[in-house]
């Protein structure tokens, strides 16, 4: 059976797919008019052979999915009148609790808590997170990602893990550049210090190419945790210390690029992934794409000829992975 296409909802987030001029003008648009924005995203992908959805950070976030549609049901409804369906949604740091703090913890499991009860209302079965960022370097006092902060880490993972779990939702951890889980021995010591039966992977091959990692590495040792992945390409790693403050998403935007123009090796990323738990899903991840209808498109493409190079070998034919 062939994969089903997703895409993060971060896809449609470029000002000139808005006519307006800047981000913050896309939000503040697009939270006085939630409808339309989702009108206009859900017409978009029929244009596209896209049938998934991961909801992520305002204005594609569940608050604005509430505003528009009233509920999740409601939502779930419009989606499937519309041959499409949320396949999971990310939890931002911008507007969750912070995990640097252990007095949060209650505050964070029953964040994602609500955030579990709505996918499984909407019917999605993955909650992805990450770790908090990283600081500059040089910054001083230094911080560092040592055993002992992955430990505290892990169990918050494993408290809120086992917290969505009662809502079949599992929780996965996003490979994010400047986090603290972004290098390959990040990834590594995290896993190794969580309970596979509450903490997931979701690995994402541009983030950990960024770090100067192996995407294809990475995926094959971590299998049979992987219960979605980003498909995502990169122009080269990142070579230079960039600041970690609220600009540095943007800072990271000149080193990302659309599927196949990048460094990833796609057919040795789709073979790792074809083993996983995550393997029916395909999500092309591509922030603020100008043109996101020809970008999903051609990202499409991609991930095809990356399957079918990789399924060749088992038979599968090349009408099957065009349905």
């Amino acid at each position: 059976m062939s994969p089903r296409f997703a895409t993060d909802v971060v896809t449609f987030y470029h000002p000139g797919f808005w006519d307006l001029d800047s981000a913050e003008a896309v939000r503040e648009w697009a939270a006085d008019h939630p409808d339309r924005f989702w009108q206009r995203v859900l017409d978009a992908l029929a244009e596209t052979e896209v049938t998934g959805i991961e909801l992520t950070f305002a204005p594609g976030d569940i608050a604005s999915v509430l505003r528009a549609y009233g509920s999740a049901e409601a939502f779930r409804r419009e989606l499937a009148g519309r041959g499409l369906a949320v396949v999971s949604a990310f939890v931002a740091d911008s507007d969750a609790p912070d995990w640097r703090h252990g007095d949060n913890l209650p505050a964070i499991v029953a964040d994602a808590e609500r955030r579990a009860a709505f996918l499984a209302e909407v019917g999605a079965e993955v909650l992805v997170a990450g770790l908090p960022m990283r600081a500059t370097y040089g910054t001083r006092p230094p911080f560092f990602v040592d055993a002992a902060y992955m430990t505290r880490m892990a169990g918050i993972a494993h408290a809120v893990g086992e917290a969505v779990s009662r809502h079949g939702v599992r929780l996965a951890f996003h490979t994010e550049s400047h986090s603290t889980l972004w290098y390959e021995r990040d990834i590594d010591l995290f896993m190794a210090l969580t309970d596979p039966r509450y903490v997931w992977l979701c690995p994402d091959s541009c983030h950990i190419a960024l770090g100067g990692g192996d995407p294809v590495a990475v995926a094959r040792r971590h299998t049979p945790r992987t219960a979605l992945a980003h498909w995502k390409d990169a122009v080269a790693p990142i070579d230079v210390h960039l600041t970690i403050d609220d600009t540095v998403y943007a800072q990271q935007q000149p080193y990302m690029t659309e599927l196949g123009t990048g460094i990833v090796d796609w057919e040795g990323w789709a073979d790792a992934m074809s083993g996983t738990p995550g393997a029916g899903t395909v999500l092309i991840e591509l922030d603020e794409a100008a043109d996101p209808v020809g970008a999903l498109r051609s990202g499409t493409a991609v991930a095809k000829r990356a399957l079918a190079a990789q399924f060749s070998v088992g038979g599968l034919r090349q009408s099957q992975i065009d349905q």
